[in-house]
């Protein structure tokens, strides 16, 4: 996986098999790879699921978009070693 479009592409390929931390990570790193910083206020705490996205994204504020497409890339690497 040499690029970030491949990376994303070859995730799904092995997506249901990751924790839903794993999921997180890739969904922030995304986010912050293709829109930056996260905006926008947090969702309502009892959205359990939209809250841990955003605030796993939130967590990256800061990092460069183009150093989160490197990371996404490591971690696809790293996770598709795990499972297959």
């Amino acid at each position: 996986m040499a690029t970030f479009e491949q990376a994303a592409e070859h995730v799904k390929t092995f997506i249901q098999l990751l924790a839903d931390g794993e999921l997180l990570d890739l969904y922030a790193l995304y986010k912050q790879s293709t829109l930056g910083d996260v905006a926008g206020n947090a969702p309502w705490s009892i959205d359990f699921k939209k809250r841990a996205k955003y605030d796993a994204w939130a967590k990256l504020k800061g990092k460069p978009p183009q150093q989160a497409r490197a990371d996404y890339v490591t971690l696809v690497e790293i996770l598709h070693r795990k499972y297959n």
